[in-house]
């Protein structure tokens, strides 16, 4: 588990000026990695600073980074953060620190070369930063769980198992993309109210806002990964919209789960947060009801109780084609905080590998649908109806699942007194039209 050092000192301020603005996503004390391309084909891995990207390959062409790590940077090949993932935690550490001193105000060692080393992000186009081999999303919010189970089995709203284990499936790694595509409605099966069955445009959309994970270093076959340590294959944090087909889900996850109504897309936004930077806010695991079963000792360990959470406020907002075409901002729907979680992250981890499964550098794992207890924290718009939607939008239109031109954009802010509050960036998907 990261601990606190010089780099999260809240004095610590950028020569990149955008970086010292108060409230903003991307101070000194965040540095999170992305890859993207400045006019040109060629991609780079960086680092967001400001409202800027610090470009690591060309500063480790110019001597400027570690020797242990810059073949993480070699512009020889298509720029990928899965070398650097790789690394051991102890030298992304010096890296970070590295990064840090050569931004600091004060400082012109890179200052001196800013007109080739920094990129305005408005300016640059952003591509996925890993290969992704596997995706798993996870269900761990207890809420999510119990409202929607009311709904589909009030028998037994939350089973049995999801207090044991963190419940999970194996999602498709090759459709997740980057925020700003366009997502294409799908066609698929489904039961009509009627009880016949049509394969059609679907009418039940829906977002899921929920946190992923890369994995850095992975474990080899059979050998699972100890809950002490299952924090430390975690590369880095991003936000995911786990896009949703309602109606084809009713229909085909029984008995096997959800297959085609997960599959169409999964848009996760560009920049990978450490958790290095995230130190300054974690936070104990959340609180289980009473009567709750412990976690199995293989889930438990102290560390992780004390501080497996995160204090990470999440928020979803919805601008329609026509607010975006009068000017008006996106409406937020949802505003929630990861740490309400049942499951730490940790948990999933060493859960995924308890059986031997390996993981690979660049895996991606997702927390499933971030609810919390009230009502402004439910994290999809399924949920929202349970709880008596349609959402009305500015300009008097309703809104019960998205509807074609729908934008829908996540964000996401850490924040805690005497600590600088760190971003995510945005996440950002439209919904287009079916085929015809």
């Amino acid at each position: 588990m990261s601990k606190l050092n010089e780099t999260h000192d809240p004095a610590r301020m950028s020569w990149v000026e955008s970086a010292n603005v108060s409230g903003g996503d991307f101070p000194i004390q965040n540095l999170p990695f992305c890859v993207f391309s400045a006019g040109d084909a060629n991609s780079r891995i960086g680092v967001a600073i400001g409202d800027h990207v610090f470009d690591l390959t060309t500063a480790s062409a110019t001597g400027l980074l570690p020797a242990d790590v810059q073949d993480a940077f070699d512009a020889s090949r298509p720029a990928s953060l899965n070398a650097l993932m790789d690394k051991d935690p102890k030298v992304l550490s010096a890296l970070r620190l590295r990064l840090s001193n050569l931004l600091l105000k004060g400082n012109d060692e890179a200052a001196k070369h800013a007109g080739k080393l920094l990129f305005a992000q408005k300016e640059v186009r952003f591509q996925l930063p890993a290969s992704i081999g596997g995706f798993t999303d996870f269900f761990t919010s207890l809420y999510h769980t119990e409202r929607m189970g009311k709904v589909t089995r009030p028998d037994n709203a939350v089973p049995l198992n999801f207090r044991y284990l963190p419940i999970a499936y194996n999602s498709r790694a090759s459709s997740v993309r980057i925020s700003g595509e366009e997502v294409r409605r799908p066609k698929g099966q489904r039961q009509n109210p009627d009880e016949t069955i049509s394969f059609e445009p679907t009418g039940s959309l829906d977002y899921e806002l929920e946190l992923g994970a890369f994995i850095g270093q992975g474990n080899e076959l059979g050998e699972p990964i100890p809950i002490g340590s299952a924090a430390d294959h975690v590369f880095g944090y991003c936000l995911l919209n786990d896009w949703s087909v309602r109606d084809q889900q009713r229909w085909e996850a029984f008995p096997l789960g959800p297959f085609l109504a997960k599959t169409l897309s999964t848009t996760i936004s560009p920049f990978i947060v450490t958790p290095e930077a995230l130190a300054p806010f974690r936070t104990p695991a959340s609180t289980r009801p009473e009567g709750d079963p412990a976690p199995l000792p293989y889930l438990h360990s102290d560390q992780d109780q004390r501080e497996g959470g995160l204090d990470l406020i999440m928020e979803a907002y919805i601008q329609s084609d026509a607010m975006r075409k009068r000017g008006d901002e996106a409406m937020r729907i949802t505003r929630t905080n990861f740490k309400d979680m049942y499951w730490t992250v940790a948990q999933m981890v060493a859960h995924h590998a308890s059986n031997g499964c390996n993981f690979r550098t660049g895996d991606l794992i997702a927390s499933g649908t971030t609810s919390g207890p009230t009502d402004e924290s439910r994290a999809c718009l399924a949920e929202i109806a349970v709880g008596g939607g349609p959402i009305e939008l500015p300009g008097g239109e309703k809104r019960t699942w998205l509807e074609d031109g729908d934008t829908v954009v996540f964000r996401a802010k850490a924040e805690k007194p005497g600590a600088v509050s760190i971003g995510f960036g945005e996440c950002v998907g439209r919904i287009l039209p079916a085929h015809p």
